[in-house]
């Protein structure tokens, strides 16, 4: 797997988008102060990949691929494997209750020649190639398959994160055995073993089944086919046979059909005409007819007399004048005689109401006149009162004085007002002004008290004179309606003359109503009587019809029970003569049947000596069975041929189950598994312990003894030690060298896609010596020299960084981290 392309958005520190371009970096450093996120970077890849990082420990830990207050992160990678280009995507979110799932994952394989900076165009999903994978569910085995490697064995020899740069050196031997297995694609050769098994298991199937089939292949000799064969012979001669008989026999049945069929036609003549009877009460029919349609002729003529009578009441009762005219005139009488004396009544009111409303008048003229006098007196005495005032000003200055109060001409306290002197003209002016007042009021009040009472009077007058007005207006009305009127003793008299009009046309409409409904009975009992009659020549009719073939006799059509008696007459002197044909033509019918048994009987001995069964079809019956025959000697021709064919491959399975069962055996146990894998792990410990040996100074060589990992001590009297034992320098050591072994070693013997076409080291390199990182640096530049891998470095140490030509420098500020390309 070689990383192109990576797109970050909202992944850990990268808030904000992010593209890190890996297409030319064949040998590159990702450098930056420590906690910038360069490490971030190939968490970045791992996720994209696996969905998961080895320093979250866990899928549990996909939180943590969230930038602070973000919702939402992308990653998609661009990479090589095997020579094709692949594009995986991962989106996780946070939900509305702060949970973080994955919403949508992909692997798509990319076309041939894309070129990848079209990515930053705005490509739709669709754009970028055959998807191989859709879901979170789905990307796991798409991803091993495209990759080759499982997540544990891609964190151990392709993305080396740190703190497990030594996995592979301390690994258990059988989880390093089944790296290399992937790595080299040995996993082929088991998957061969179990082919060739489940191969041998399915030849035996095969050999298992054909036994089988050809146990049941029995009666396929050639006894066999023989009596197959003359079976075919004699039922080819019994059809020869048959077919000669079936024509005599039908010949023989037609025959006797024929004679069957002309005394049925007898008989059936015999039975039509020996069945002719006149019907029972047909005599009768015809009288029936005439006494309903005399009935009907009576009720009609007694209709008509009610419907004259009833027509003739009813010209008397137009002639007798209007009912309502004269009930209104005989009214008219007595609404006058009641309004007369009405009359008379209102007239006697209006007079009285006239007296009381003129004696009214008069008073009130009267108390009008009383207060005009009473006013002049009034008047009179104000005038006397302004005069006594003119003339004694201090008697005037005294009514405005009062005890306690302040004289308006002296402006002084008055203590006591003084009383008014005897026989001064003032007081008697005052009094006379009182007196004169009472008495004006007085007249004022019975005025308006009187002037009410007059105008009592006028209304009760005026509505008692429009009363007697419309009382008089009616009277001269009904004067005008009765002037030519006759008297109310004929007008009652003309009444009762009416009412008996009345009955009498209501008792001749009853009468009509009931003729009328006995000449509908009298035309339904004649309807009926008819219909019997028709009925009784649709009968005749009917018989007559059904002995047309035989020629009877003309009918009378006036006398239906004559008709059926000539009728019945001839037919049975008809059926007198054909009871003497009928002997001859029995006998005839007799012969025809013994015939025609006789050559079924034939027939069925032919049938019951080729072991067949009665037929009504003795041709069918023969032929199916010369067809089944036929089809037995096929079948045993077939199964002979057939048994031939299982033997042949009775032998192609046994020689294929043998082969199988051989190949399987040599691959059991993984023997030549195990062998390859013991070649590949020497060649890798020995590209290890050469790296190991220039890293050391030639101190260490690096040795394996059934998987388990040692070094060789050469400062120490080349004492054997387990890998355990080092220290972190020297594990260091040892794992590098196996890892860039892996890279360099066993890269060109991979067999499948699991080929390490690329190597990052996420590693402290800051733990070596001068001399040590100048091997290592050397060692890593002629790794890369060779240009079929690609290898990156993450380090901090500014040595090593600047020999390496490609630097992805990464730099972090208060809200996101950023990539930059510097060098090359």
């Amino acid at each position: 797997m070689r990383p192109m392309r990576l797109d970050m958005a909202g992944f850990t520190v990268f808030r904000d988008e992010t593209t890190v371009d890996f297409t030319d970096a064949d040998f590159f450093a990702l450098v930056g102060p420590t906690g910038s996120g360069k490490s971030t970077v190939l968490d970045a890849i791992c996720f994209a990949l696996y969905g998961t990082v080895p320093r979250w420990g866990g899928t549990r830990g996909l939180a943590n691929a969230l930038a602070p207050s973000a919702t939402e992160a992308r990653v998609r990678l661009v990479f090589e494997s095997a020579g094709s280009r692949y594009v995986a995507t991962r989106v996780v979110r946070r939900d509305g209750r702060g949970n973080v799932k994955t919403a949508n994952a992909g692997l798509q394989l990319m076309p041939a020649g894309f070129d990848v900076t079209k990515l930053d165009t705005g490509l739709s999903p669709e754009d970028l190639g055959e998807v191989v994978a859709g879901t979170p569910a789905e990307m796991e085995q798409a991803v091993l398959e495209a990759v080759g490697l499982p997540y544990e064995q891609f964190t151990s020899c392709v993305l080396l994160p740190q703190g497990q740069f030594a996995d592979f050196l301390h690994a258990k031997p059988a989880t390093r055995q089944q790296i290399l297995v992937n790595l080299l694609g040995l996993g082929v050769y088991e998957e061969v073993q179990k082919r060739a098994t489940e191969r041998a298991g399915q030849a035996e199937a095969g050999l298992a089944a054909v036994d089988k089939v050809l146990a049941g292949l029995t009666d396929v000799d050639d006894a066999a086919l023989a009596a197959a064969t003359a079976q075919v012979d004699r039922m080819r001669e019994l059809s020869q046979a048959v077919g000669s008989a079936v024509p005599e026999r039908e010949s023989a049945r037609a025959a006797a059909r024929a004679a069957t069929a002309a005394l049925a036609d007898l008989d059936a003549d015999l039975a039509g005409l020996t069945g002719v009877r006149a019907p029972d009460g047909v005599a009768e029919v015809a009288r029936a007819v005439t006494t309903a349609r005399a009935a009907a002729d009576e009720a009609a003529a007694a209709v008509t007399l009610a419907e004259e009578r009833e027509e003739k009441l009813r010209g008397e009762l137009a002639g007798a004048g209007d009912e309502s005219t004269l009930r209104l005139l005989l009214r008219a009488y007595t609404d006058r005689e009641r309004l007369t004396g009405e009359a008379e009544t209102v007239r006697a009111a209006v007079a009285e109401a006239q007296r009381e409303h003129d004696a009214a008048v008069a008073a009130l003229t009267a108390a009008r006149d009383a207060s005009a006098r009473a006013e002049a007196e009034l008047e009179a005495a104000f005038r006397a009162h302004e005069e006594a005032k003119a003339t004694d000003q201090a008697v005037a200055l005294r009514a405005h004085l009062a005890d306690g109060g302040t004289c308006p001409v002296c402006e002084q306290t008055v203590a006591r007002v003084p009383a008014v002197p005897a026989g001064s003209a003032v007081a008697a002016a005052t009094a006379a002004g009182k007196a004169a007042r009472a008495a004006s009021k007085t007249a004022q009040a019975l005025v308006q008290e009187r002037d009410a009472a007059a105008r009592d009077l006028e209304r009760v007058l005026v509505h008692a004179r429009a009363r007697h007005d419309q009382l008089a207006a009616r009277l001269s009305e009904l004067d005008a309606q009765l002037a030519d009127a006759a008297t109310p003793t004929a007008l009652r008299a003309a009444l009762d003359e009416h009412a008996r009009l009345r009955r009498a046309l209501d008792e001749a409409a009853g009468a009509v109503r009931a003729g009328r409904d006995a000449a509908r009975r009298a035309r339904g009992a004649l309807d009926a009587a008819q219909e019997r009659l028709r009925a009784a020549w649709r009968g005749f009719d009917a018989a007559r019809d059904g002995l047309a073939r035989f020629g009877p006799p003309a009918t009378d059509r006036d006398d239906v029970a004559a008709a059926w008696a000539t009728l019945v007459d001839w037919a049975a002197g008809q059926a007198q003569r054909r009871r003497a044909e009928r002997v001859g033509l029995a006998e005839a019918v007799t012969g025809a049947q013994a015939a025609a048994e006789a050559v079924e009987e034939r027939l069925a001995t032919l049938l019951s000596a080729a072991g067949l069964p009665p037929a009504d079809d003795p041709v069918h019956a023969v032929a199916v069975a010369a067809e089944r025959a036929e089809a037995d000697r096929r079948r045993i021709e077939e199964r002979r041929e057939q048994a031939g064919e299982l033997r042949r491959q009775r032998d192609e399975h046994e020689r294929q189950a043998r082969v199988a069962r051989a190949l399987a055996g040599h691959l059991r146990a993984n023997n030549f598994e195990r062998w390859l894998l013991a070649e590949a792990l020497d060649l890798l410990v020995d590209g290890a312990s050469r790296i190991l040996r220039d890293l050391s100074n030639g101190q260490y060589d690096l040795v394996h003894d059934k998987g388990e990992f040692a070094v060789v001590d050469h400062h120490d009297a080349g004492l054997r030690r387990g890998v355990r034992t080092l220290s972190g320098g020297e594990t260091f050591q040892a794992s590098l060298a196996l890892a860039l072994a892996l890279s360099e070693q066993l890269a060109g013997m991979s067999t499948t896609a699991a080929s390490l076409e690329s190597i990052v080291l996420d590693e402290g390199f800051g733990t070596l010596d001068a001399a040590t990182l100048d091997t290592v640096a050397a060692t890593l530049e002629s790794l890369a020299a060779r240009g079929d891998r690609m290898v990156g470095v993450v380090t901090h140490v500014p040595a090593l960084a600047e020999r390496i030509p490609v630097r992805y420098e990464v730099r972090k500020d208060a809200r996101t981290a950023r990539v930059e390309r510097t060098g090359l």
